[in-house]
């Protein structure tokens, strides 16, 4: 059953969860419940376009509210003390050498719900993340990207 899965965070993560789940109860709420009081205000709420738009942003905050208090819920924190650096498992930082490419590329292999690639950060369920957990300095692997096959020399495992 998908809602038994645990949701694997490192620290950083999980607090920024904590931290997006309070300013949403607090400021957001406040925020779009004045918008609503306003919104009222102008009269009739029955084609009130600004009445909409509120009760349509109050509504997708209470879903973020819920979709993240559902994710600290199921919360496991990978403890960072505890990774071995000898080989590349979820929380480890993961410098390799694009072969193709002849360039020097940093992962951070975190769980699926912090994962941002645009920051180095891939899950462990993408195809690169998978491909590297359990290895060790000196492989190379290779990964089915959508351009093809992609070789990476793991180069450094840290944490």
């Amino acid at each position: 059953m998908e809602d038994k899965k645990e949701i694997l965070l490192t620290q950083e993560g999980y607090d920024k969860l904590e931290e997006e789940v309070e300013l949403l109860k607090t400021v957001r709420r406040r925020e779009v419940a004045d918008r609503i009081k306003v919104a009222i205000s102008f009269g009739d709420i029955s084609e009130n376009s600004e009445y909409d738009e509120a009760k349509n942003e109050q509504a997708q905050v209470e879903e973020r509210i819920m979709k993240l208090e559902n994710m600290i819920r199921k919360a496991v924190i990978i403890d960072e003390s505890k990774i071995d650096s000898n080989v590349v498992t979820i929380g480890s930082i993961v410098k390799v050498n694009d072969v193709e490419f002849d360039e020097e590329v940093e992962y951070t292999i975190v769980g699926s719900a912090e994962a941002d690639p645009y920051e180095g950060r891939i899950s462990n369920e993408s195809p690169v993340g998978k491909a590297l957990l359990g290895r060790t300095i000196g492989d190379v692997v290779e990964v089915q990207v959508p351009d093809g096959v992609a070789q990476f020399k793991i180069l450094e495992i840290r944490r």
